[in-house]
């Protein structure tokens, strides 16, 4: 497995494995199957592994503690902070707003401790920047964290670039994790550009745009009605229609070149830095070991670039959240 650097503090492998779907957004799976990935993973060379708290909530932290307890020495794992959740709503609706309150930092990161079942949290991010407490008080926070030995590590998660610095002068900001993907480029120019000056390692979430860029998924029938992407509007009917044709481009260059389309568009996201390390999800194993293969796929700046502009994201149809989910990205 070939390594990657976030930051001046980690060091990951250049795909990591983003558990969410294991127990939150997408159905949930079987414990002892999802054990068996995340075991898989840990063969194949993946060390860095992404949770939350809000994902199930709770339940999936608790499944990466049991799953990876007996490789505790070899992995990282990262988990998340930042909405105010109902321990008894279901999980469509646990959410009910963003908490980023220094209290609030602290008591999630003693929970997210005991279900994890470690010392310490090897990387703990902000999951949205909280409009309603400055991100010094925040970061102020999670920097006392560090300083008492329970996290290595700090990140942010859909940030803009000024958040960004203000956040970093007050601890040094290991990972920003962010969407990106064929699809989604909103983190192209300043976002990118200020990790790379600050010396931030950049984490894509959804690398394969939710399955879709897989060429898997043609339309909303193809996943059950509990699926999270029911609500995102490019996953409705109308727009993954119009969408298809563009992933089909997707498929015919990844079979001209011997790979599938979720290689393709995964090396594509590797290629695009050696800061960058994407976290796609996989509930099963197959799906696992063909992420980690991309790893070993080569790109020329002629074919990266026409995979660019070919699946340029103005190309697409639907936004990638609802209005809501949106006014809490980049702020």
């Amino acid at each position: 497995m070939k390594m990657r650097k976030l930051g001046k503090e980690l060091t990951v492998s250049a795909v990591g494995l983003g558990c969410m779907g294991m127990s939150h957004g997408y159905g949930g799976q079987d414990e002892q199957e999802a054990i068996r990935t995340l075991h898989r993973a840990v063969d194949l060379g993946v060390n860095f592994f992404d949770t939350a708290e809000v994902y199930g909530p709770f339940k999936n932290e608790e499944l990466l503690g049991k799953g990876l307890k007996p490789f505790r020495d070899k992995v990282v794992i990262a988990t998340k902070f930042g909405f105010r959740i109902d321990p008894n709503a279901s999980d469509a609706r646990a959410m009910s707003g963003l908490d980023s309150r220094p209290e609030h930092v602290r008591d999630v990161a003693e929970a997210s401790l005991k279900r994890l079942g470690v010392e310490v949290i090897d990387l703990f991010y902000q999951h949205r920047v909280d409009p309603n407490v400055p991100i010094e008080d925040t970061v102020g926070a999670m920097a006392e964290l560090v300083k008492q030995g329970k996290v290595r590590a700090l990140g942010l998660s859909e940030a803009g670039a000024a958040v960004i610095r203000r956040a970093h002068a007050v601890h040094p900001i290991t990972a920003l994790q962010s969407e990106y993907s064929l699809w989604t480029r909103e983190p192209e120019g300043e976002i990118l550009d200020t990790c790379r000056e600050l010396d931030i390692g950049f984490v894509p979430f959804s690398p394969l745009g939710r399955g879709f860029l897989t060429g898997k998924i043609q339309k909303p029938e193809d996943f059950g009605p509990d699926d999270f992407r029911n609500t995102l509007p490019r996953f409705s009917a109308e727009n993954m229609a119009a969408n298809a044709a563009l992933v089909k481009m997707l498929e015919d260059m990844a079979a001209q070149k011997g790979v599938t389309a979720a290689q393709l568009a995964l090396a594509w996201v590797l290629a695009q830095g050696d800061f960058i390390v994407p976290i796609p999800g996989a509930r099963k194993i197959p799906h696992l070991e063909q992420n980690v293969a991309a790893t070993e796929i080569s790109l020329s700046a002629d074919e990266l670039k026409t995979l660019g502009d070919l699946l340029a994201p103005e190309k697409f149809s639907g936004t990638r959240y609802a209005a809501q989910a949106m006014a809490w990205t980049n702020r």
